[in-house]
């Protein structure tokens, strides 16, 4: 594995001393100096209750199991890379694994936008089992993304509630036409493309920047999944959460697929036993947990106004979806487009 700059000059400093100390001899045991170091990142912080659950118990159980041949760095909250840093980072071998919202990097890894297209992600919402590990579509993905050397472990067993919109109490949103013309802050590119018949003003601003935006009128609105919302307190902003479902995405760990392949069995076991416990409970735990007993009751306390969209505008809204469909498949392949979202709809 490639050190980090900090475990060089750490290992280096003490192998130096060692050898001033004792000679010949190492301060290591051969079966320390045999260990995997691997490191990790999310730019996610604590204050995303139900999205750094997962991550965090991955983190643990490696550590857990790790023993003594296997030994982990994990910073968290962006503290040794910012969100769009992290993909490069991988790329480039500076880290060995990232937790990243696969919205976030659908324009250069573009087999996750299956994830988050509109007319297909209330589909998997409500049949994560499509997305499980050993299912023909995480299967498709990973071919895919093989040929990119990159490998997701696991989807965390399917995908989260969908983003809907929020909007303030100056600019409220309670139907698909009050979308026209609004300035909207967007971060998944699927659900921009899927609006852009409606004369938005889409920007995509950081999370962390979005309150203050909210605040000043920047935007007039969001779409967000509830954690974004909840983690960044923006209930505090926001007036109306039209129930559309726009887009959706899910948190998964990446790796590099060669890295993956040549790991040796004892670490790839530890990698694949908090896989596993990723895969059956981080969805599940924020979906059926999380979000129907903690966060939607705090939206109903702070008064919010929750919208049901029409049957009309449901309908309407799928069917522009096909073109945003069309645009994904020119960009993943007509084949594999074709296979990924029969396999989403349960058509395949």
């Amino acid at each position: 594995m490639t050190l980090t700059r900090r475990q060089v000059l750490k290992y280096g400093t003490f192998a130096t001393a060692g050898a001033t100390l004792f000679g010949g001899q190492s301060l290591f045991s051969p079966r320390a100096m045999a260990a995997t170091t691997m490191t990790g990142v999310t730019y996610l912080p604590p204050s995303y209750k139900a999205l750094t659950y997962g991550s965090n118990r991955f983190v643990e159980l490696l550590k857990e199991n790790g023993g003594d041949v296997l030994n982990v760095e994990f910073y968290d909250s962006g503290q040794l890379l910012k969100a769009d840093e992290q993909l490069p980072a991988l790329r480039s071998r500076s880290i060995d694994f990232m937790f990243h919202t696969t919205s976030y990097i659908t324009r250069s890894v573009p087999i996750l936008g299956i994830t988050g297209l509109p007319g297909v992600v209330d589909e998997l919402y409500r049949h994560p089992e499509r997305l499980a590990q050993g299912s023909p579509l995480l299967e498709l993905i990973n071919e895919v993304l093989a040929e990119e050397n990159l490998y997701m472990l696991t989807a965390g067993g399917g995908v989260l509630e969908p983003e809907y919109i929020w909007s303030t109490e100056a600019s409220p949103i309670r139907s698909l036409d009050e979308v026209r013309g609004k300035k909207i802050r967007i971060v998944g590119f699927e659900a921009t493309q899927a609006l852009e018949d409606y004369d938005i003003g889409a920007t995509r601003i950081p999370s962390s920047e979005t309150y203050m935006a909210l605040q000043r009128g920047t935007v007039d609105a969001g779409v967000f999944n509830i954690s974004t919302v909840i983690g960044r307190s923006l209930q505090e902003q926001l007036q109306v959460c039209y129930k559309l479902p726009m887009t959706a995405f899910t948190v998964a760990p990446f790796m590099l697929r060669d890295t993956w392949d040549n790991l040796d069995d004892e670490v790839r076991g530890v990698l694949e036993n908090a896989a596993g416990w990723y895969d059956e409970n981080f969805i599940d735990h924020c979906n059926n947990d999380i979000y129907p007993n903690e966060y939607w009751p705090q939206i109903e306390e702070e008064g919010i106004e929750v919208v049901e969209p029409s049957d009309e505008d449901i309908e309407t809204f799928n069917n522009g979806a096909e073109a945003v469909w069309n645009h994904w498949k020119g960009e993943v392949g007509e084949d594999v487009g074709i296979r990924a979202i029969a396999l989403a709809l349960g058509e395949a």
